[in-house]
């Protein structure tokens, strides 16, 4: 579908444009430490439906730090949407805002959306979302670092290491320049 959503959103403008599944965290903040910032990432099914998401969100909603689209299809027909708000207990709240606001444009309910957080699906529900979600930049710090103390043992004893966040096109930019 190459229907260009950019002249303004309408009413269920984006009915099956946006896959009901976003992840938590998935991959590194880009507006500050992933300490202080959550990353929030959806996935639209054509490059105007990314791009309009984006301006939605950040015109939408003040406490969105920054919003993007992916630089490239991360497979034929599907982009990646990023959306960035600081580290805090209300982000579980502010999460489910969106995805109901998102109501209007896709006719998804918050009943029909899936939250992945550490590679776990979980219900678009508040009081879930904060039991499961890190929400202090204190409790990232110390959860980082003792998953960094067991990926050492890990490697150690020879296991697999657990990814502590996915590398996007940022990183693995500053990794070809410093070319490891």
């Amino acid at each position: 579908m190459n229907r260009q959503l950019n002249e303004g959103l309408d009413y269920h403008d984006m009915v099956g444009q946006l896959d009901p599944t976003i992840t938590v965290d998935e991959y590194a903040a880009k507006m500050g430490k992933d300490s202080d910032v959550v990353t929030i990432t959806f996935v639209t099914h054509s490059k105007a439906a990314a791009q309009d998401l984006v301006q939605w969100l950040e015109v939408g909603y003040d406490w969105i730090l920054d919003a993007s689209v992916s630089q490239g299809e991360i497979e034929p027909g599907k982009w990646l949407v990023f959306a960035e708000t600081n580290r805090r207990t209300s982000t579980p709240n502010r999460i489910c805002e969106i995805l109901e606001d998102l109501k209007t444009l896709t006719d998804l309910s918050l009943k029909d959306w899936t939250v992945q957080v550490d590679d776990e699906d979980y219900d678009a529900d508040p009081e879930v979302l904060k039991q499961v979600m890190t929400l202090s930049p204190t409790e990232y710090r110390a959860r980082t670092e003792k998953e960094e103390e067991l990926n050492e043992y890990r490697h150690r004893a020879g296991m697999s290491v657990k990814k502590l966040y996915e590398e996007d096109e940022y990183i693995k930019n500053l990794k070809a320049i410093a070319r490891i």
